[in-house]
């Protein structure tokens, strides 16, 4: 790890799942360019991601990607001040094609790398200027709800994170994607459950609530998925299927809602100034979600925070400003960085400030 200064746009690159997005922001965190590319054609015929197809596709398309939006942009790879690749964690073939690109244009162009980590990517995000009314100060509460991520985290700074609670089994999204393949709904699963949900009757079926008014805020979702799936193993109109699926997103809203209620008594205990919660990750798309988390968080005296939905899913947007929030603090990364599979916020190395800013 090295240190730097300088100033000027950061080119993020985002490759650790199923999107080839990039992205280029000013030192400020003005968006002058993104673009994202969804595979969601190359996987939907085997019901979810192939890392193998993944890793390929990435390789076939992050140099166009990277190129249309450094003209978009309207600059040169020597007017970046850095180049930041999420580098953890994900799927390693699509985190080596990701990290390597930038590593190589970075030594090409003379910039500091920066190897970001995918979660604090989220977790940064409310930070994005202009987003988050009168700003998001630490520290703040995080809720990452994605397919592979449901945890509760106190964020007291850049590379500074506690948490408070996690899934011990299924995340919230990889719940919605299974319960909609037994609805026959195909993948990604989430969206069109929402869409099913809309018009169906919510408390149709009695569904259970897994650790509703346990102490802590952890999740477990493997219970509700079982009794949806033998609900679901006999046969079911149109109707029906849809009040399951609204049964089971009322389910999840209302156990979300109460985790949610957890951990904002846990970090006002620890952390009296927090009033945010953060909500981020492809979940934080889920409207009903979003609607009983503004409500957990008005009652606890906490404010909502819900990037728009365009950024609640994989996208560079988040990469780049993780990588202006990290070169900011002197923060840069060494060639010799390797992609991390599995990387927790508890091992990212961050910043020495105290980040009350």
């Amino acid at each position: 790890m090295g240190t730097v200064g300088g100033k000027g746009a950061v080119l993020g690159i985002e490759t650790s799942c199923d999107e080839t997005a990039a992205a280029v922001l000013d030192r400020d965190g003005r968006v002058l360019a993104e673009t994202v590319l969804s595979q969601f054609a190359d996987h939907a015929p085997y019901g979810g991601v192939v890392p193998e197809i993944a890793a390929r596709a990435h390789l076939r398309y992050l140099s166009t990607q990277v190129s249309h939006v450094m003209r978009t942009a309207g600059l040169a790879p020597a007017d970046l001040a850095a180049i930041a690749a999420t580098t953890g964690p994900g799927l390693i073939g699509g985190l080596i094609v990701g990290c390597q690109f930038g590593k190589g244009m970075a030594l090409g162009a003379g910039k500091p790398f920066l190897a970001i980590n995918h979660l604090e990517a989220h977790a940064l995000t409310a930070r994005l200027p202009g987003l988050t009314d009168g700003g998001a100060p630490f520290p703040y509460l995080l809720m990452l709800l994605s397919g592979g991520h449901s945890q509760c985290i106190a964020v007291l700074g850049v590379g500074r994170y506690v948490r408070l609670g996690s899934t011990v089994d299924d995340a919230a999204g990889e719940a919605f994607d299974k319960v909609a393949k037994l609805l026959g709904l195909g993948w990604p699963g989430g969206p069109a459950l929402e869409r099913l949900a809309a018009g169906g009757d919510p408390d149709a079926f009695p569904l259970p609530r897994p650790m509703l008014r346990r102490p802590g805020c952890d999740f477990s979702f493997s219970g509700l998925k079982t009794a949806v799936a033998q609900l679901a193993a006999g046969p079911l109109s149109d109707g029906r299927r849809a009040d399951l699926a609204a049964s089971f997103q009322h389910a999840v809203t209302d156990v979300l809602a109460d985790r949610a209620s957890h951990a904002m008594a846990m970090m006002r205990e620890r952390h009296p100034e927090a009033r945010l919660l953060v909500v981020a990750g492809g979940v934080a798309a889920n409207a009903a979600i979003r609607t009983a988390l503004t409500h957990a968080a008005e009652a606890a005296d906490f404010r909502l925070v819900a990037p728009p939905v365009r950024l609640c899913s994989d996208n560079a947007v988040m990469v780049a400003w993780a990588g202006i929030e990290r070169l900011r603090l002197g923060i840069a990364d060494g060639m010799d960085t390797a992609p991390r599979p599995r990387w927790p916020l508890a091992e990212l190395a961050g910043s020495s400030g105290s980040g009350r800013r």
